[in-house]
């Protein structure tokens, strides 16, 4: 007997569209689209229901709020997002869903923050971080994003690679960065609650082993033999 083939359905929107790139499903992006909107002050909602209704092209009213939350994820229209896909041209600077993750050697030490909600994704300690707007350089958000939360000014030394962090589905960008001046210290107390210093050796007890990154590890590892 043949085989049969498993088929995917086109996007019926951009919104969609968008999504399925991300590897996010429904429900995914709608606990990340929530967090998007504590953690930025947008009084947009979203329930998977609504996506639902929203993805298929047949919902034509949209709140302003959520209309609002979506252009600011995505960094397009509600027009664009709710159109079939190639109605628009795609380079309308769509944001991916980026982040930009800021790591800050200090000798060998590594700089991390304590999230004040470990989330549905059981993250509490990681390294500093932003979601990368539109047009900003990811090492621009790492340096500016670092400073924000910690008070520790740093410089990018390179980077150390791309992925999709196997917690959070959301496709990272990791700066390896030096540490030039301050004393770290919890700044941002609406979304930390803790700041350290930690050297390769305990971070494992900060952060799941299986969530960090290689190359950072390999990063410490040179900074430790040096």
């Amino acid at each position: 007997m043949p085989k049969k083939v498993l088929t995917v359905a086109p996007a019926r929107t951009v919104l969609e569209q968008q999504i399925r790139e991300r590897l996010l499903t429904f429900e995914e992006f709608v606990e990340f689209a929530v967090n998007f909107a504590f953690e930025h002050n947008e009084p947009g909602t979203l329930s998977v229901r609504h996506l639902q209704r929203l993805v298929s092209g047949r919902c034509k009213s949209v709140r302003p709020a959520t209309a609002r939350l979506l252009e600011r994820i995505f960094g397009m229209t509600i027009g664009e997002l709710l159109s079939p896909p190639g109605v628009f041209r795609s380079n309308s600077g769509a944001h991916p869903l980026r982040v930009a993750i800021a790591v800050v050697l200090r000798g060998e030490e590594v700089l991390v923050v304590r999230r004040r909600s470990a989330g549905a994704d059981g993250i509490s300690w990681q390294f500093p971080a932003g979601m990368m707007k539109p047009g900003v350089p990811a090492e621009m958000t790492a340096v500016r994003e670092t400073l924000g939360e910690t008070d520790v000014h740093c410089v990018v030394r390179g980077e150390l690679g791309s992925r999709l962090h196997p917690a959070t589905k959301v496709l990272c960008d990791y700066l390896l960065c030096d540490y030039v001046a301050g004393e770290a210290r919890n700044v941002d107390a609406f979304e930390n609650v803790d700041v350290a210093w930690v050297t390769k050796s305990k971070l494992g007890g900060f952060i799941p082993a299986e969530q960090i990154y290689r190359p950072v590890l390999e990063a410490l590892e040179l900074a430790a033999a040096n």
